[in-house]
C-alpha cells in the first residue's frame, strides 16, 4: 500500500490542477457571453450569487456523500456534474440558459474532492504541507486555464472554449476511476449502517460541537468575507476601473497564479514545518488586514500587481491553516463532512458577497473593499490576539 500512496496523492494533484484549469477556461467565457446575452453589471452579480447559493447547499451534502461512499464516488460525481455543466455552457444562447446551466454546480466539488483524498492518505503533521501543495495545483489551473480560456475564445468563440472544457472534464472522470481506489479513510467505514442519511444535519451539528470548531470556523467567515467580497467584484473592477482588455485581464489572472504557485509550493510547507497553526493563522490575518488599508490607496494597476504579493500569501496561508485546523479537530471518519463544510463556507461567502461588493461598489467605489478587509481583519486580529493559548498550550503540531 505504501508505494501506492504517492501515486495515488500525485494522479489526485493532477486532477485538481485539470478541474481548476476548466473551471478558469469557463471564467473567461461567461462574462463576455453575459455581456452579449444583455446582463448588466447587477444581473452578473446574480448569476455569480446562483452558483454560490448552489454550491452551499451542495458543499456538506458532498461532504457526507464522500464520508459514506468513498472520496472515489464523490469525485465521480463532480467530475459527471462539470461535464453537464460545460455542456449546458457551450448550449447556452439565453439569459434563462445561462442560469440553467448553473444548476449542475450543486455537486461541482473537484477541490474539496481532492482534499478529501489527500486528508486520508496523509499523517495528520504532514496534512498542512499536502493540502498546501493542493494550493500549488490551484495555481498551475489557474495560469493555464486563464491563458487557455482567453485565447480559445478570442479565436474560436464562447462554444468551442466550453467543448474543451466538456472533454477536459471528461478525461478527469476517467482519471477518477482508473486511479483512485475505492476506500480511501484508514479504516473501513463499517458503520455505513448507523448513519446512512446523506442529509443528516444532526451529524454536521455535531462536528460543530467538537472543541475549537466553531471559533476557527467563526474566523474562517468573518476574517474570509472581505477578500472574497473583492474577490467575486474583481471581473468588475478589472472591467471598470483598472480598463482591461480580456486577454490583459487573462495576463493579472495568469500572474495571480504563479504567486500563488510559488508561495503554495515553495512557502507554506516550510513554514508549517517551522511555526505553529496558530501563529501562521494570526500573521495572515494581520497581513490581510495590511493588504486592505494598501488596497484603499492603490489607483492603478501597476500598484496591485505589488499588493497581490502579500495579498496571495495571507490567503494562502489562511485558507491551507483553517482547513488543516478543522481536519485535526474531528476523527478520520468525518474528514469529508468537514472538508464539505469549508468548501460551504466559500460557498456562502460567495452568495453574499456579489450583493455586498454591488452596494459598496455602487455606493463607495473600489476604496471602500480595502477599507473593509482593514476593519474586519484587524478586529479578528485582536480578538486572536487576547485568545491566544499561553507557549505552553501552543504545540507545534
Amino acid at each position: 500500500v505504501g508505494s501506492i500512496m504517492p501515486k495515488v496523492i500525485f494522479v489526485t494533484y493532477l486532477i485538481a490542477a485539470l478541474d481548476i484549469t476548466w473551471m478558469f477556461l469557463q471564467f473567461s467565457i461567461t462574462p463576455y457571453l453575459a455581456r452579449k446575452l444583455g446582463f448588466d453589471t447587477l444581473w452578473i452579480g446574480y448569476l455569480q450569487t446562483t452558483v454560490g447559493v448552489l454550491q452551499l447547499l451542495g458543499g456538506p451534502i458532498f461532504g457526507r456523500f464522500a464520508d459514506l461512499f468513498g472520496a472515489r464516488a464523490a469525485l465521480c460525481l463532480s467530475c459527471s456534474a462539470n461535464v453537464v455543466y460545460y455542456g449546458l455552457l457551450a448550449a447556452a444562447d439565453s439569459p434563462l440558459m445561462l442560469f440553467i446551466h448553473k444548476l449542475p454546480a450543486v455537486f461541482m466539488h473537484g477541490l474539496p474532492g481532492a482534499q478529501m483524498v489527500v486528508a486520508d492518505l496523509t499523517e495528520p503533521d504532514k496534512r498542512a504541507a499536502a493540502l498546501g501543495k493542493l494550493g500549488l495545483c490551484f495555481g498551475i489551473g489557474m495560469v493555464a486555464g486563464s491563458s487557455l480560456g482567453g485565447t480559445l475564445n478570442t479565436n474560436y468563440g464562447e462554444t468551442l472554449t466550453a467543448c474543451v472544457a466538456v472533454g477536459g472534464s471528461l478525461i478527469n472522470l476517467l482519471l477518477v476511476l482508473k486511479f483512485i481506489p475505492k476506500n480511501t479513510k484508514s479504516q473501513a467505514p463499517q458503520d455505513q449502517s448507523q448513519k446512512k442519511s446523506v442529509f443528516d444535519m444532526g451529524e454536521i451539528i455535531r462536528l460543530m460541537k467538537f472543541p475549537g470548531v466553531a471559533k476557527t470556523f467563526s474566523i474562517k467567515i468573518f476574517s474570509g468575507l472581505p477578500s472574497v467580497i473583492f474577490q467575486v467584484m474583481f471581473s468588475i473592477i478589472a472591467m471598470n476601473f483598472f480598463q482591461l482588455e480580456p486577454a490583459q485581464n487573462g495576463y493579472l489572472m495568469a500572474y495571480f497564479g504563479i504567486v500563488s504557485m510559488v508561495i503554495q509550493g515553495g512557502v507554506i510547507g516550510r513554514l508549517t514545518a517551522k511555526y505553529s497553526e496558530n501563529s501562521l493563522l494570526l500573521l495572515s490575518i494581520g497581513m490581510s488586514s495590511l493588504v486592505g488599508l494598501a488596497q484603499a490607496f492603490m489607483t492603478n494597476v501597476y500598484q496591485f500587481c505589488f499588493i497581490v504579493l502579500p495579498m496571495m500569501f495571507s490567503l494562502s496561508v489562511f485558507n491551507v491553516i483553517t482547513d488543516s485546523m478543522l481536519t485535526k479537530t474531528v476523527p478520520s471518519s468525518d474528514t469529508g463532512t468537514m472538508l464539505g463544510l469549508c468548501a460551504s463556507v466559500q460557498s456562502l461567502l460567495r452568495t453574499i458577497g456579489p450583493t455586498i461588493g454591488g452596494i459598496l461598489y455602487q455606493n463607495y467605489g473600489v476604496s471602500s473593499f480595502g477599507l473593509m478587509q482593514f476593519a474586519v481583519n484587524t478586529t479578528v486580529f485582536v480578538f486572536m490576539l487576547r485568545n491566544m493559548p499561553s507557549s505552553k498550550d501552543d504545540h507545534r503540531k
